[in-house]
Formats: C-alpha cells, sequence, structure tokens
C-alpha cells in the first residue's frame, strides 16, 4: 500500500470528518470511489491506457490493503469464536 506523508494527505482531503461522516451506505461509498476515479481519468488524457492502468492498480491495492488489516482480522477473531473449519 502506498503511504503517503501528512502534508500530501492534507493536500488532497479538504475536510476528511465531514467527507467521511457523509458516507452512510454502501451506495454513497459506490459513488463516492466512483467519482474519484471519474474525476482522476477526466483529469488524464482520454482514453490513456496508463490512467486506466493507475485506477485499476489503485483499486486492487485498496482491496488487497482492506483484506489485510479489516477482513483477515474479522475472520481470524471469529475462527477464535466459532472453532476452526479446517480443523
Amino acid at each position: 500500500m502506498p503511504y503517503i506523508k501528512a502534508d500530501q494527505r492534507n493536500r488532497i482531503i479538504i475536510d476528511k470528518k465531514v467527507f467521511i461522516d457523509e458516507i452512510n451506505n454502501a451506495g454513497e461509498l459506490n459513488y463516492t470511489i466512483s467519482m474519484i476515479i471519474k474525476n482522476y481519468f477526466e483529469k488524464a488524457e482520454k482514453g490513456n491506457y496508463q490512467a486506466i492502468n493507475d485506477i485499476i492498480g489503485a483499486l486492487e491495492g485498496v482491496k488487497l490493503e482492506f483484506t489485510r488489516r479489516i477482513t483477515n482480522e474479522y475472520e481470524n477473531k471469529k475462527i477464535k469464536e466459532n472453532g476452526d473449519m479446517y480443523e
């Protein structure tokens, strides 16, 4: 996952708390992510393969990091609570 410095984060997110607090369901989350992607793509040269590749790579990286940090922790907790089905 490409972690960025705090000054870069502050430049990108105007008001993180308000922005995040306004996302209340999966549809709004999907829309927000889609608008970010649309904006990034439109700033690049239209039809630019590199922009498409950047977007797909970023989405895959986010998915993998979410799995590593959140999903795996959740699943390990549930294994402890309910028993491991592979044992």
